[in-house]
């Protein structure tokens, strides 16, 4: 059985990836409207809000990575998850 805090940390970066996914969707989103409206206005706030969700991806890979065991080798649920975020 694992310690509390081991399930804990797990339980986080559970999360993290939960929230990789969620940001990735919407990226998706966001990608397909990019310039297809014919307001320049829309247009600037659609890219605006596309660059914040990549940028909110980065950070939150970064996060997941410095949570990451370093002894532990990336098992395969995560690397299965990275991979169909592109990461």
């Amino acid at each position: 059985m694992s310690a509390p805090s081991d399930d804990y940390a797990r339980g986080r970066r559970d999360g993290l990836r939960l929230a990789l996914a969620i940001l990735a969707a919407e990226e998706a989103k966001w990608a397909a409207l990019l310039g297809e409206s014919a307001s320049w206005r829309t247009n600037a706030t659609r890219e605006v809000r596309h660059k914040t969700l990549q940028v909110a991806q980065t950070r939150v890979q970064t996060a997941l990575n410095r949570l990451t065991p370093k002894d532990a080798a990336v098992d395969g649920e995560l690397a299965a998850a990275l991979d169909k975020l592109g990461l």
